[in-house]
């Protein structure tokens, strides 16, 4: 986390420094990041750097707090547009999700880099610190729909799509670490055709 030096930096110059490391994990990822290039660009020392934080992963962790947090403000802001039918509600999420990645493509590589599976330290650690928060907000986006046409009682029913969404997102996410520089909207569109086949694949299934 910060130290009281870096908040009591001005705003200007914190943006910059937040955006230079921003930069850096997006381009890199955590395990392929430089604190060289990172002071580089934003024209510190490594110094001044390690003295707003202690270390690179807690700059990692700060920043990618503020922008999984802005994802999440900006989701539940759309929240009341949605379906209360449950699998319409789910497409309708992605491609909100898929729509705020779209705006704010640098942001959207670092998340995409900092949840993509893989066999290291820094994944472990990501998934043990927002995996209570990924699931908050996938119930809470959940609370108002519509369970009643489905064999299952309602908290096995969430359980059920939670478990297949988590599988169904993961490959995903390693998919889009190999199409790097793929269009985003293709991307999305790609994405939302597939989930919607798997759902209603799903759906047969779970319906009465």
């Amino acid at each position: 986390m910060p130290t009281a030096l870096f908040l009591e930096l001005n705003d200007e110059k914190k943006q910059t420094i937040i955006a230079a490391g921003l930069s850096e994990f997006a381009d890199y990822g955590y395990e392929n990041s430089s604190t060289n290039r990172i002071v580089k660009r934003a024209g510190i020392s490594k110094g001044s750097l390690f003295k707003y934080f202690p270390t690179k992963e807690d700059f990692y962790f700060y920043i990618l707090d503020k922008i999984t947090a802005e994802l999440i403000s900006g989701l539940k802001e759309k929240a009341g547009t949605l379906s209360t039918e449950l699998f319409q509600r789910i497409i309708e999420y992605s491609v909100l999700e898929f729509s705020w990645y779209i705006q704010y493509p640098e942001k959207s590589k670092m998340i995409v880099k900092a949840f993509a599976k893989s066999d290291t330290e820094i994944y472990r650690k990501t998934l043990s610190k927002y995996s209570a928060k990924e699931q908050d907000l996938y119930y809470w986006f959940m609370q108002d729909v519509d369970t009643t046409q489905f064999r299952f009682n309602r908290q096995k029913t969430l359980e059920i799509i939670k478990w297949f969404l988590k599988g169904f997102n993961e490959d995903f996410l390693s998919l889009l670490q190999i199409q790097k520089n793929s269009n985003l909207g293709t991307i999305r569109q790609e994405y939302t055709a597939s989930l919607s086949e798997h759902l209603e694949m799903l759906k047969t299934g779970l319906a009465k």
